[in-house]
């Protein structure tokens, strides 16, 4: 049995890495991959038995690259907070797992992809009508405006136009727009990143999500990099956005 992984996050993608290697000892691994375009060159010349995918991926989501290839591979998919998403996995029979990822539920999905048969339709059919949902006008996402976090032995409301930016440094650590501090309960910015509102908040690289408010401007690098800087009351904070995510950026801030 053939497995590709997709996880962006390199501490995640090695805990599941070790994880599938535990339960399934016999299978080949291949993978991890972080990006779109990796994924779709793989799927274009490999076709694994089973795929265990990330959601958001450094450079898109993992839904873009399966709507690129003529995918007919079962797929677990692994999602911070997607109700959206988790309600059609489940309609169309594809498990999904919730991060941090328990070895528990990882082994329960890898059991009924032991299990699975295609029922009527057959799997790619059914693959494509659930892309064709995941693509389709959908209701309007309601996103948190207000968040909780942890300052001076309290646990006080922050209000969304209140947040510069979120910093993950061990912990993650949310910055309001007069500089202080305070920590939050959330685990990665990946969970953040799917609870924000993406018009309102960048995910510019591995530890910062930052606020479109606090942007007061960037500066391209020879290198394609963009270096942003963030103005609060009190300090600048200058965050770099990758070669490969700075269109998107470019697109992001032009709205």
């Amino acid at each position: 049995m053939t497995i590709l992984l997709i996880e962006d996050e390199p501490l995640i993608a090695r805990q599941l890495l070790k994880q599938v290697r535990q339960i399934e000892p016999e299978a080949i691994i291949h993978g991890p991959l972080g990006d779109v375009r990796a994924v779709v060159d793989y799927l274009s010349t490999h076709r694994p038995d089973l795929i265990i995918a990330d959601i958001q991926l450094a450079d898109g989501v993992s839904f873009e690259a399966f709507r690129q290839v003529n995918l007919n591979v079962p797929v677990i998919f692994i999602t911070a907070y997607d109700e959206y998403a988790i309600q059609a996995f489940k309609l169309n029979s594809i498990d999904y797992l919730l991060k941090p990822i328990d070895p528990a539920e990882l082994r329960t999905a890898l059991a009924k992809f032991h299990r699975w048969q295609p029922t009527g339709t057959d799997f790619a059919e059914q693959f494509r009508v659930f892309l064709a949902q995941m693509g389709a006008p959908s209701p309007t996402p309601t996103y948190k405006r207000r968040f909780t976090a942890h300052y001076m032995r309290q646990i006080v409301p922050v209000a969304e136009e209140q947040i510069a930016y979120f910093h993950r440094d061990e912990l993650i650590y949310l910055y309001t727009t007069d500089s202080r501090r305070l920590v939050t309960d959330y685990r990665t910015l990946d969970e953040l990143e799917e609870l924000v509102d993406p018009t309102r908040f960048f995910r510019a690289n591995r530890q910062y999500l930052i606020s479109l408010a606090m942007v007061a401007g960037c500066v391209p690098d020879l290198s394609g990099k963009v270096l942003v800087r963030l103005y609060t009351p009190f300090e600048t904070v200058e965050v770099l956005v990758s070669k490969e995510k700075a269109g998107v950026f470019r697109q992001w801030l032009e709205g």
